[in-house]
């Protein structure tokens, strides 16, 4: 559908991860601007909802714990209570700032306009990390998988992990009590993952296989066991298993943001204190975004404090009679 050059919104964001969503519902809810989300994805959520719905996120303020896919649904309703406009299943490919300030973006479906763009768009358009051996990418959704949509088609399974990041060893803890055996396999002896829950694991039934990695994968038309092998001694062990979870990370594209005349910094966008670009009017915030003069920290705190950030930058980028501070949500109501 293409969107004619009248229909111009205040913030069009880019990406409805966390960071998006909240951003939504601040610029919505918080600064009545008229609000724009445009998500790849078919959904909203992001990795919470694509890489691991159902794992449990301890470090958002206010909760104990609270499932990824519930923390995501929280955020949209929250968001969707002040009407902002959603675009699923559609990819922004193009992004110019045209004559008068208005930006264009260019996406797989049409053409948008808007006053301001933020880009929350998690790591970027993310791939998983493969093994590089075909006998295992044989058997890809046939027991072969690189993520988790639902931990329950793991029921009473035999499950072998591979890596040593929080993704393995948190889906190896989660699966603990639900699969009927669970293998982790990772070739260093040290992890990546958070200390505390690779102490756990250490104490958990999870049979810990370390350093080794993935040699062969068997079978007919489903996967029936892997063989590994120790890289320091070489020795090798066979596996039956019924599934085999790769965790060995993503690969991020961000060649689109470099095309658009965004200055990077690896592979984020770089940001200043107040989440500007280098482009006028288009800011940055969550994982995407990088502020070389401060602690990186891929945290949802920090997208979240990002997120407003940049919308209150933008409303006054909108309006300069509007001041940055919108007043405490609890004097106003919403």
């Amino acid at each position: 559908m293409t969107m004619e050059p009248f229909d111009v919104y205040d913030i069009t964001i880019i990406g409805a991860g966390p960071t998006g969503l909240f951003a939504a519902f601040y610029a919505a809810g918080m600064r009545g601007m008229k609000t724009k989300v445009i998500e790849a994805l078919d959904t909203y959520g992001g990795q919470l909802t694509t890489l691991y719905p159902d794992k449990f996120i301890y470090d958002v303020a206010g909760f104990p714990k609270i499932l990824s896919k519930d923390l995501a649904k929280n955020l949209y309703e929250q968001a969707s209570a002040y009407n902002p406009t959603f675009h699923f299943s559609e990819k922004v490919l193009n992004l110019t700032r045209l004559d008068g300030g208005i930006i264009e973006l260019i996406t797989d479906k049409g053409v948008h306009f808007s006053k301001t763009v933020l880009i929350a768009a998690g790591h970027g358009a993310f791939t998983p990390r493969k093994l590089g051996n075909p006998s295992v990418e044989r058997f890809e959704n046939k027991g072969v998988y690189y993520t988790v949509k639902d931990k329950w088609m793991f029921r009473n399974k035999r499950v072998v992990i591979v890596g040593g990041g929080d993704s393995a060893v948190d889906w190896a803890l989660n699966l603990k009590d639900i699969a009927s055996e669970v293998y982790l396999v990772h070739r260093r002896s040290e992890f990546r993952a958070h200390e505390g829950t690779v102490i756990e694991l250490f104490h958990s039934p999870v049979k810990v296989l370390i350093p080794y990695e993935v040699k062969e994968a068997h079978g007919g038309e489903h996967l029936e066991k892997v063989t590994v092998y120790n890289n320091k001694t070489g020795e090798e062990m066979t596996i039956e298993c019924d599934a085999l979870l790769l965790q060995l990370g993503h690969i991020v594209d961000v060649s689109l943001f470099k095309k658009w005349g965004l200055e990077m910094e690896g592979n984020a966008i770089k940001i200043n204190a107040r989440c500007e670009t280098n482009i006028p009017g288009v800011y940055a915030a969550g994982d995407i975004a990088t502020q070389p003069d401060s602690v990186k920290l891929a945290l949802l705190v920090i997208g979240f404090a990002q997120a407003a950030i940049a919308v209150n930058v933008a409303k006054n980028y909108v309006d300069p009679k509007a001041g940055y501070f919108p007043g405490h949500s609890s004097e106003r109501r919403m």
